[in-house]
């Protein structure tokens, strides 16, 4: 199971750019920096291209989502893309009954609570994720030497959206059926590992440098029932790619007591949410893990000499692990001023690495 050697991972395109050094715990030749949510939401030019057309169409529509992908890159100097996509694609394109309803997030049409609602899931195809290979494919030709990232919701989180129907702000369904009914919870997360590995295994393959897990809701769990009932849907969905030699990045928020089990599901990169200071982290993880983080996304709007002290600090912190790649500590806020996005890049590259 190895890349083709067309890939830029392969033909050396991406092979020793900043992130992938520092992925690599190489010393890069700047300070790599990008953001979660940087394809959209705060750029003018990304509302103006998805004008009437919906989220989920957007990210299945290849052009379209190779340019959001690509807005970002051009206008702030970030070190990656990222894909831009949905957790939920994949449950799309195995012909689940699922949107994105604005104000609200994603919607199940029958959510899926029993032994039953799991057993009559559809599998997700490879022939189906054909648009995704698609996308990828439009956007490597235009990075160059800039490298993808790929992603996909981990299972837990996927399952969760399945098992509420809707968002939820406690989680209890999910977490509520791995002890009430745990063969069907042990299915459904079976059922999300497969599809969430599939999906990051396309985007590895059409051309991304690197794949990161997002378990927006593990935060919700206790160690103990993330290690029994989470941690295994986990590592399942990362041995679809664990042999292609790309970096992979596990992230989640509120998992400041969870960063150990996330990173030994086979992470060679653990994001920081900005809850836990990096050096912090750092200790935690035993000083011999890659971090991803952490800037605060409240502080964006605050005084620039306020944000500046902040990200100096987040630096500083990255420097006691033996890689650091600059993020925000979740993703980016719909209202941010693109210029202050610009403005921490060019403030991240000026600092020696």
């Amino acid at each position: 199971m190895t890349l083709p050697l067309d890939h830029p991972l392969m033909d050396g395109r991406t092979s020793g750019s900043p992130l992938i050094d520092a992925y690599r715990s190489r010393k890069p030749s700047r300070r790599p920096i990008w953001f979660m949510r940087q394809a959209g939401r705060s750029l003018p030019e990304y509302r103006a291209a998805r004008e009437g057309t919906a989220m989920l169409d957007a990210c299945l529509t290849p052009d379209l989502a190779a340019e959001i992908t690509l807005q970002p890159v051009r206008r702030h100097g970030v070190d990656a893309g990222i894909f831009f996509s949905d957790i939920v694609i994949p449950l799309k394109l195995a012909g689940i009954d699922v949107d994105i309803k604005p104000g609200v997030g994603p919607v199940l049409g029958q959510p899926v609570r029993t032994a039953a609602d799991v057993a009559s899931l559809p599998p997700l195809t490879d022939e189906a994720l054909e648009p995704v290979r698609e996308a990828v494919r439009l956007v490597v030709a235009e990075l160059g030497t800039v490298p993808l990232i790929g992603f996909a919701g981990a299972p837990y989180t996927l399952a969760a959206y399945m098992v509420e129907g809707k968002p939820s702000r406690d989680h209890l369904g999910p977490r509520t059926m791995m002890h009430a009914d745990p063969q069907a919870w042990k299915a459904l997360a079976a059922w999300t590992a497969e599809a969430s590995g599939k999906f990051l295994r396309a985007q590895l393959e059409a051309g991304a440098s690197a794949a990161q897990l997002f378990d927006s809701w593990a935060g919700s769990l206790s160690l103990a029932d993330y290690e029994q009932h989470v941690a295994g849907a986990s590592a399942a969905a990362l041995d679809h790619v664990r042999g292609l030699d790309a970096p992979l990045v596990h992230f989640g928020t509120g998992t400041g007591e969870l960063l150990a089990a996330m990173r030994d599901v086979g992470a060679d990169v653990v994001g920081v949410d900005y809850r836990l200071p990096l050096d912090e982290a750092n200790r935690r993880l035993g000083a011999d893990t890659v971090l991803q983080g952490n800037i605060d996304p409240a502080l964006l709007s605050a005084p620039w000499s306020v944000l500046e002290e902040h990200v100096r600090g987040v630096l500083a912190a990255g420097q006691s692990a033996p890689g650091h790649v600059v993020n925000l500590g979740h993703g980016v806020p719909p209202d941010t001023d693109p210029a202050v996005l610009t403005r921490i890049v060019e403030l991240v590259h000026s600092v020696d690495p």
